[in-house]
């Protein structure tokens, strides 16, 4: 069953984010990534941008802006606007967007659907309609080469049995009371519009209402209940957070029930300070957020473990993880390929930092981006010669060859392992 979503819409104009088309009233102050982070903060489900740019220079700066919006965000982005060429829907992606919406009224995007679809896949494909009219006009080419609609009008009978395709409408309803009546048939897989868009609407608590009134949401559901979780006298139970990349240990802290149930109902790792006797949102004031990923209880029902996608630093200190005070023997680091690279990037961004004389990193940086081109390419080289020698030993050295210089030039050019990651992980 599909899960209904709460899609916020951002209007970009301008490199501002504005209310709606032709507007000129800023949303949210008119920072687009500051807005788009208070939809995630805010428990959006996604986030669909429209750009509004006239010209291929403006067009070029809302890609930049969106760019920076999707390396920011954890929920999935979907853009449009100013699509022309197979080459805009590539902008997109490459930007970071899950999709790229195509403007169902163009019949020239019409024409590129099978291409597109073909070329970046069905489900990096949605289409913008303006309503279920316009929508049954392309239904059959929609239907086999999109993955999703997104409709700027209509109500939920209109939609029913023209396709079977997800369809995010752009509703007028001002009231969870009128969300909850829309999502409740099935018909509509989404709701975005002027209400889910506000800075000041609760989508976390308009989810707890959905999840109550029988829809699907991407609320988490625990299989224990607190009840059945085994607190201290206080009703506290401890909690050991792990970065879900690698398992490294992070930070040890406390729940409570409320707390607890904030954490299932929001997705961010919430917690409760004994010091403070309150209630605190990882990453609230320092934007170090902890997205939950998984959490499970140990045998005893007293413990809780989560694994967390960490942003920043875990440790009030500005360290990763709060353990970083040893006491006794030595820490042997696990060789997992994501923490040996993510080491040797450590390395050599010290070595950018911090020159060492005689340091063939720091030649390299010295040398410039056309010598670290130029030994990027040669190991790519030495790597197709190896894979023709029979000796498995020698590819073997020449990939971490590769790898090492690769790194470098990632740190001249300012990219991590994690985005490199993250890019993978949505392709």
């Amino acid at each position: 069953m599909i899960k209904r979503e709460l899609v916020p819409c951002l209007y970009l104009l301008n490199g501002q984010a504005v209310t709606g088309f032709g507007q000129k009233n800023l949303l949210g102050g008119g920072d687009p990534c500051s807005y788009a982070s208070s939809c995630e903060a805010r428990g959006a489900d996604r986030l669909i941008i429209f750009d509004f740019s006239d010209s291929d220079s403006e067009h070029d700066e809302a890609i930049d802006c969106i760019r920076g919006i999707t390396s920011a965000l954890r929920i999935p982005v979907s853009a449009g606007g100013n699509i022309k060429r197979p080459e805009d829907v590539k902008k997109l992606l490459y930007a970071g967007c899950s999709e790229a919406v195509l403007n169902g009224s163009k019949e020239s995007n019409i024409a590129m659907l099978e291409e597109v679809s073909k070329r970046f896949g069905r489900e990096k494909i949605a289409v913008c309609v303006s309503d279920a009219e316009e929508l049954l006009l392309n239904a059959s080419l929609i239907g086999k080469y999109c993955g999703r609609v997104f409709a700027l009008s209509g109500d939920t009978e209109s939609f029913m049995g023209i396709t079977e395709l997800p369809v995010v409408l752009h509703s007028d309803a001002e009231r969870d009371g009128d969300i909850i009546s829309i999502l409740g048939d099935g018909t509509i897989s989404g709701i975005s519009g002027d209400y889910v868009s506000s800075p000041s609407a609760d989508l976390t608590s308009l989810r707890r209402k959905m999840k109550q009134n029988g829809i699907p949401c991407s609320a988490f559901e625990s299989a224990l209940t607190w009840s059945e979780l085994k607190p201290d006298r206080a009703g506290l139970i401890p909690c050991v957070v792990q970065d879900y990349r690698n398992d490294e240990v992070l930070m040890v802290a406390w729940m409570n029930e409320e707390s607890f149930n904030a954490t299932m109902d929001t997705g961010l790792m919430t917690y409760y300070s004994r010091s403070r006797r309150s209630l605190w949102v990882k990453g609230e004031t320092s934007g170090h957020y902890q997205y939950v990923r998984y959490i499970a209880a140990d045998c005893d029902r007293d413990t809780l473990l989560a694994r967390v996608e960490q942003i920043g630093a875990a440790c009030h200190t500005g360290s990763r993880s709060c353990f970083f005070t040893p006491l006794c023997g030595s820490a042997e680091k696990k060789k997992s390929p994501d923490r040996v690279l993510q080491d040797v990037m450590e390395v050599v961004l010290d070595r950018k930092a911090n020159p060492k004389e005689g340091s063939y990193t720091n030649y390299l940086f010295d040398k410039g981006i056309d010598k670290i081109l130029k030994k990027v390419g040669e190991e790519n080289t030495e790597i197709i010669i190896a894979a023709k020698n029979p000796n498995p030993e020698e590819i073997k050295y020449e990939i971490a060859d590769y790898l090492y210089h690769l790194t470098v030039l990632m740190a001249e050019r300012g990219v991590s392992w994690g985005e490199i990651a993250d890019e993978l992980s949505r392709r």
